[in-house]
């Protein structure tokens, strides 16, 4: 997905009175096909609303294809609304709303746009503000980076990103661990980005990124178990894949969770304690939770 040039024309698409427990999916969904994507909570009530923003121009089949997919996944149709966007000055003020983020007094995410400048003790990552996701803006991905500091200190071996999407976990786990890790996701897209990441930050031979399905690729499987996995996608597909996640930690293995809200903390956390995992921590940010999981040695 790239940028909208000077030129392009610009659409704003809204969802509104999404109930708390569709917002993960339409969330996905637009991330997919759109250049920035915000929620917010409606006042009054406790239904939510997305807003997104892509060139005019875009493939409006691939639009409705992403949000058919987060009807079917979240059990709601929502119905979208358009309106033309100004582009002037549109990508400018983009880029002064990614500024530098600290994250758990351990990782920087420092944007493209802004000079290079070095970070002593931190652990220093390159991302382009053009990113409709992973650019540790998001809760969850916050999240997952605050449990990384957590749990860094066990200098896990094997590593895997489940669902990488921008690589910025995957990333920080091997700048800081100087291991490697394998990152995967679903989308070709997400495939690319991760790669072309991964090589900004000099960590192309740490960081090997493969389009797979969840478990299902015989790369996830042969390289486990696993030490350490990252799985910042949604809760339905966090708790059908909850025993494939049990079955490819190593003993004494942490799982880290996230992509949920922290209303489906509670049945997310029920699927895996099923499969003999064990609660560690729980970080929760706004309406988002990420959760720290172990399985005993």
């Amino acid at each position: 997905m790239k940028r909208p040039r000077r030129a392009d024309r610009l659409q704003a698409i809204t969802l509104s009175g999404l109930p708390e427990a569709a917002v993960p999916a339409y969330e996905a969904a637009l991330q997919s096909v759109a250049a920035s994507v915000a929620f917010f909570r409606e006042e009054p009530g406790e239904s939510w609303r997305i807003e997104a923003v892509r060139p005019a121009s875009a493939d409006r089949a691939a639009l409705e294809a992403a949000l058919a997919l987060a009807a079917a996944v979240s059990g709601h149709a929502a119905e979208p609304s358009y309106a033309p966007l100004p582009a002037e000055g549109w990508l400018a003020r983009s880029l002064e709303g990614f500024p530098e983020q600290e994250i758990a007094r351990r990782f920087v995410i420092r944007p493209t746009h802004l000079p290079p400048a070095a970070r002593p003790g931190r652990i220093l990552l390159r991302l382009d503000a053009g990113l409709a996701f992973g650019s540790g803006e998001h809760a969850s991905t916050r999240g997952c980076l605050i449990a990384l500091a957590r749990v860094g200190w066990r200098r896990p071996r094997r590593i895997l990103d489940l669902g990488t999407g921008s690589a910025i976990l995957a990333m920080a786990a091997a700048k800081w661990l100087h291991r490697p890790v394998l990152a995967t996701d679903i989308e070709p897209w997400s495939v690319r980005v991760a790669r072309q990441n991964a090589v900004l930050n000099g960590l192309g031979h740490l960081v090997r990124v493969r389009l797979a399905d969840g478990w299902r690729h015989r790369r996830v499987a042969a390289d486990g178990p696993y030490d350490l996995v990252f799985a910042n996608i949604l809760a339905r597909p966090l708790c059908a894949m909850a025993r494939d996640l049990a079955r490819a930690l190593a003993p004494g293995g942490t799982a880290v969770l996230s992509g949920l809200l922290a209303s489906q903390a509670p049945w997310v956390l029920a699927a895996h304690r099923r499969q003999g995992l064990a609660l560690e921590r729980r970080i929760d940010i706004g309406a988002w939770t990420t959760l720290i999981l172990r399985r005993r040695g």
